[in-house]
Order: structure tokens, then C-alpha cells, then sequence
């Protein structure tokens, strides 16, 4: 006897088919999404590598800084130090020339002749006074122009005036014997300047570089 089958079978094969495609699409989903966590996993990481790299970066760059504003701090006291240097050899050389000068002021002036004032601006000495005759300045100007500290004597003022009423004037002077006021400027010199130079680069011969010969010139004048 022959069997019908009565069941839907198509039914069940639509529903097991469904069931398939269901499971597919959940096993799909479920790789997307453990994908998807792999990737943000992936980039998560990269991102905090690239943090702490920049963290470190920061954090050198930083030192550098500090170094750099450490150097800088050390410039500034480097050229405060040679500043002050320089201030101590001006000084001790200002103080050497100024006793030179004085020397040769009181070497240089002849006879006849007689200083009221003396005033320095900067390189340029003025000296103003009394002469007996013009002959006596001109003389006093060559004895200026060799002594080697005073140089390009400038005669601003000669000229017969039978008072003094200049207030440096000493009150005892004889404006009868000495009738001529004088005014002249002279520039500062050093002629040991060369020798001093040449002595700070070869310690071993600093005991040449002195004024040695500058007496020998002073008894000539």
C-alpha cells in the first residue's frame, strides 16, 4: 500500500532555512562586532603608545629648556663677569695714565708759565693759565707734544688781560709778570699702549712693558 506523506514540508524546510540564515547573520554579527572590538582594541593601543611618546617628548623637550635657560643664566653671568673685568683694567689703566699725566704736567710746563685750571672730558685734557708771552705757550705746547702722554696741543685762547678774575685763579699771582691768558686742549695719549698690550699676551715679558723709558724722556723735555 503506497504512503502519502501529509505533512508541510515546506514549511519546515522555510523554517529550518530561516533558522540557517539567522544563525549566519548572528555568527556574522558576532564577528563584525569582535572585529570591529579588535580594531578599536588595535587603535586604542596605538593611541596610547603615541601618548606616552609624546609624553616622553614633552618631558625631554622640557630639560632642554631648563638646560637651555641654565646656558643662557650662564651667558648673562659670563658677560657681567667679563664686563667687570673690562671696568677693573679701564680703572687700573686710567689710574696708571692719570699718574703719568700728572707727571708730565708738572715735567712739561716751563718756566714763565702757570696753570689755573685743568679739566678733563673723556680723551681731552683742557688746561688754561697764565704766560709771560706767547713765545712761553708755543714752548709749552711742544713739551706737551713730547711727552708722549698729551698729544695735538689745540690753542683755543692767547690773549694780554691785565686781571685775572678767574675763580680758580690763585690770589697771589702776578698778572703784571705773567699779562697773557691761554686756553688750549690736548687728547690723552698712552704711549706705553703697544708694550701693555704685548705684555698681557706674553706674561713672561711683563716685567718690559712698564713705562721704563718714559724718565729718560721726561729729563729731556
Amino acid at each position: 500500500m503506497a504512503r502519502i506523506n501529509l505533512l508541510p514540508w515546506r514549511a519546515e524546510r522555510r523554517k529550518q532555512r530561516e533558522r540557517e540564515f539567522y544563525s549566519m547573520l548572528g555568527f556574522a554579527a558576532l564577528a563584525g562586532v569582535l572585529l570591529s572590538a579588535l580594531v578599536w582594541f588595535y587603535y586604542d593601543r596605538q593611541i596610547d603608545g603615541q601618548n606616552e611618546r609624546n609624553a616622553y617628548l614633552t618631558a625631554e623637550i622640557d630639560k632642554v629648556k631648563a638646560q637651555n635657560k641654565e646656558i643662557d643664566e650662564l651667558d648673562k653671568k659670563r658677560d657681567r663677569l667679563l664686563a667687570r673685568k673690562r671696568v677693573i683694567e679701564e680703572l687700573q689703566a686710567n689710574r696708571s695714565q692719570m699718574v703719568h699725566l700728572f707727571d708730565s704736567l708738572v715735567r712739561t710746563i716751563p718756566d714763565g708759565v702757570v696753570l689755573t685750571t685743568v679739566k678733563q672730558e673723556g680723551e681731552v685734557l683742557t688746561l688754561e693759565g697764565r704766560s709771560q708771552s706767547n713765545a712761553r705757550v708755543s714752548n709749552y705746547m711742544r713739551n706737551l707734544e713730547g711727552s708722549g702722554w698729551m698729544t695735538r696741543p689745540d690753542l683755543s685762547i692767547i690773549e694780554a688781560k691785565a686781571q685775572d678774575k678767574t675763580a680758580n685763579a690763585a690770589p697771589v699771582l702776578d698778572t703784571k709778570a705773567l699779562p697773557y691768558v691761554f686756553t688750549l686742549k690736548v687728547t690723552l695719549a698712552n704711549p706705553n699702549q703697544k708694550a701693555e698690550e704685548q705684555a698681557g699676551t706674553e706674561p713672561g715679558k711683563a716685567g718690559a712693558a712698564p713705562a721704563g723709558g718714559q724718565p729718560q724722556q721726561g729729563a729731556k723735555s
